[in-house]
C-alpha cells in the first residue's frame, strides 16, 4: 500500500507439480484449533474512524498495518509525527495494535524519481537511505521512532490517560523489491538499510522485533530483462540479500511477503520457495509475516486475476485463510494481514474492491468470512 501500483501476478512460472502436490497434502490436513497472540490483522488505505476500528476489533482484528514515512522538512529539524500519533491514540482506544513499516525519505535526503514505465506520473525514491546525510538521517528517524512509541517512549509520558500499549515491532520499508517503493531495486542496498535500522532501534528497544519489509512475491515485471530490474521475486531478492550482505542475519527476526496471486491455490509455492531461501541461508527458525493478502470484490474480468467479484473474494479469502490455518506451523506463518479494510479507486489497479467494506462501512461478504476465522463477537 501506500503508492499507486499495477499488481501483476508473475505465479504462471511456478512448477505446477510442486505446487499442487503441496496443495494436496494441505487439503488434507486438520484446520489448526488456535492461532497465536495477535494472529490477525488488517490494512487500511484510508486510516479508519474510531467506531470502525471498535468494530474491527470485535470482528477479531488484532492489529492494524500502517506506514509511519519520514517526514522532516530539513536535516536536523523536527520529524513529523502529528499523523502517527493521533493513529496510535485511536488505536490504542479500541484495544489494537498498531505494526508500522518505517518507510520514505525526504527529498533533501533522497531525491524521488519518476518510477519506471509507469504512466500515471508516480515517484518513488531513487535509492534507499543507507549512506551519507541520508543514511543519518534515516538512523536517527527511525531510532527517534521507538524512542518515541517503543516501551519506554515518549508518547506514552505525554498521554498518561491512555493505557500503555508500546509498539515492540517494526517492518523495515515495504515492498522493497518493487518499483514502486523504490525505483531501482537492490538487494544488497536493502540488506545495508536493515542492518542500519537494526542498531537504531535495538540502540532504543534490545527487544524489539524487527521484520523486513513485505516483498511482493512474484511481481511478473521480474521475468522482463530490464537492465538494472525493476523487480524482483521476493525468494531471488531476499537470497540476493543475504549474499550481498554479510551477517544481516543477525539484523532482523522474521521476514514479511505479501503473496498476491490471482488465486490461493498459488500460495503454498510462493510460500515454500521463500522458506528454501531461509533455510539455505540457515535461517529456518525465522517466522514469516504476510503482511498483505487479498483480492478484489470487482467484477471479473479477463484483464484483471484480483478481481473476483463480491461472492468471489470471499471465496479466496475463506480457501486462503483455511490453507494457512492448516500449514502454518508447516510456513511458520506468524501473522495475515488482509489488504485491505477499505476501497480506494485509483490507489491500484484492484484497491477500489479490495477492501473488507464498502461504501459507508457497509460490510461485503468476505468480511463475514473474516470474522468467522478470526472467532470474532460480530459481523
Amino acid at each position: 500500500m501506500g503508492a499507486v501500483r499495477s499488481r501483476t501476478d508473475g505465479s504462471a512460472v511456478a512448477a505446477a507439480g510442486v505446487v499442487a502436490c503441496l496443495l494436496v497434502g494441505l487439503l488434507l490436513a486438520p484446520t489448526a484449533s488456535a492461532f497465536p497472540r495477535r494472529f490477525w490483522g488488517v490494512v487500511p488505505q484510508v486510516f479508519p474512524s474510531t467506531p470502525q476500528l471498535r468494530r474491527l476489533r470485535h470482528g477479531g482484528v488484532d492489529s492494524v498495518r500502517v506506514p509511519l514515512t519520514w517526514i522532516q522538512a530539513s536535516p536536523g529539524g523536527p520529524i513529523e509525527w502529528a499523523g502517527t500519533d493521533a493513529q496510535v491514540e485511536a488505536a490504542v482506544r479500541a484495544r489494537l495494535e498498531i505494526l508500522p513499516f518505517l518507510y520514505g525519505a525526504p527529498g533533501w535526503a533522497v531525491r524521488p524519481r519518476p518510477v519506471p514505465g509507469s504512466r500515471a506520473g508516480e515517484t518513488a525514491p531513487a535509492h534507499l537511505p543507507v549512506s551519507g546525510r541520508a543514511g543519518r538521517g534515516w538512523s536517527a528517524f527511525v531510532r527517534a521512532a521507538v524512542e518515541r512509541y517503543g516501551p519506554r517512549g515518549s508518547f506514552w509520558r505525554q498521554h498518561r490517560s491512555l493505557p500503555k500499549r508500546p509498539i515492540h515491532a517494526w517492518q523495515i520499508w515495504n515492498e522493497e523489491n518493487f518499483k514502486y517503493f523504490v525505483a531501482r531495486p537492490d538487494p544488497g542496498e536493502y540488506g545495508r538499510l536493515v542492518s542500519r535500522s537494526a542498531r537504531a532501534i535495538r540502540a532504543a528497544d534490545p527487544r524489539a522485533t524487527i521484520v523486513l519489509g513485505g516483498l511482493f512475491a512474484r511481481p511478473r515485471e521480474a521475468t522482463f530483462p530490464f537492465h538494472p530490474p525493476r523487480a524482483y521475486f521476493a525468494a531471488g531478492f531476499l537470497d540476493r540479500m543475504y549474499r550481498r550482505t554479510p551477517g544481516v542475519s543477525a539484523a532482523f527476526d522474521d521476514v514479511a511477503l505479501h503473496p498476491y496471486t490471482g488465486s490461493f491455490r498459488r500460495l503454498p509455492g510462493e510460500l515454500s520457495e521463500v522458506r528454501r531461501v531461509l533455510r539455505r541461508h540457515g535461517d529456518a527458525g525465522k517466522g514469516l509475516w504476510l503482511t498483505e493478502l487479498g483480492w478484489s470484490s470487482q467484477r471479473p474480468s479477463g484483464r484483471d486475476s484480483f478481481a473476483k467479484g463480491l461472492r468471489g473474494q470471499a471465496r479466496q479469502l475463506k480457501g486462503a485463510f483455511g490453507l494457512l490455518a492448516r500449514g502454518r506451523h508447516r510456513w511458520r506463518v506468524r501473522r495475515v494481514y488482509w489488504f485491505s479494510v477499505d476501497d480506494w479507486p485509483g490507489a491500484c489497479n484492484f484497491c477500489g474492491g479490495t477492501g473488507l467494506f464498502r461504501n459507508r462501512f457497509r460490510p461485503k461478504p468476505a468480511w463475514h468470512a473474516y470474522v468467522r476465522f478470526a472467532r470474532g463477537r460480530g459481523r
